[in-house]
């Protein structure tokens, strides 16, 4: 079984984060999505907050998908899980510079765990979780960026109903 682990933040997830998801779990026998507990980062959403959002939306017709949350190396939640295989995606040419940091780093960790790079469709290309709530901070529309759930939630947060 190829079990891959998506890390990331997911604050929040966005319909480009749905895109890799989706693809990788036709490619996958299992997809595990990491939420990323960074102690250096100020996150919007909390993690459990984070989890409510995503196991909502993610389509529920996809059996081969888990949801977890994970404070530490990533290697140690790969390893923990006994995945192969750690998913990351790229939408522009800077951040192939800097997940191939990461992925060579983890490489040196854990030789027998591979970084594979899927690029995200065009249509998110430009799309991040940064430009989401700072849109979403202003009352813009962000009805095309994320669900509707998760659209909901970031009113909410903001405090536009």
């Amino acid at each position: 079984m190829i079990k891959a682990i998506y890390p990331g933040s997911f604050d929040p997830i966005t319909n480009g984060h749905l895109d890799i998801i989706y693809r990788a779990s036709k490619i996958f026998d299992k997809i595990i999505v990491v939420i990323a507990e960074n102690t250096k980062k100020k996150s919007l959403f909390s993690t459990d907050e984070k989890m409510d959002m995503i196991l909502n939306v993610i389509n529920k017709g996809l059996h081969n998908i888990e949801v977890q949350s994970f404070r530490g190396l990533l290697i140690d939640c790969v390893r923990t899980n006994k995945a192969n295989i750690i998913l990351r995606g790229m939408r522009a040419i800077s951040d192939f510079e800097y997940e191939t940091q990461f992925a060579l780093i983890n490489k040196k960790m854990a030789p027998e765990i591979e970084t594979v790079f899927m690029v995200t469709s065009t249509k998110f290309s430009y799309l991040n979780s940064s430009i989401v709530k700072e849109i979403a901070s202003l009352n813009g529309c962000i009805r095309e960026l994320v669900p509707p759930y998760v659209e909901k939630k970031l009113k909410n947060k903001y405090g536009f109903s």
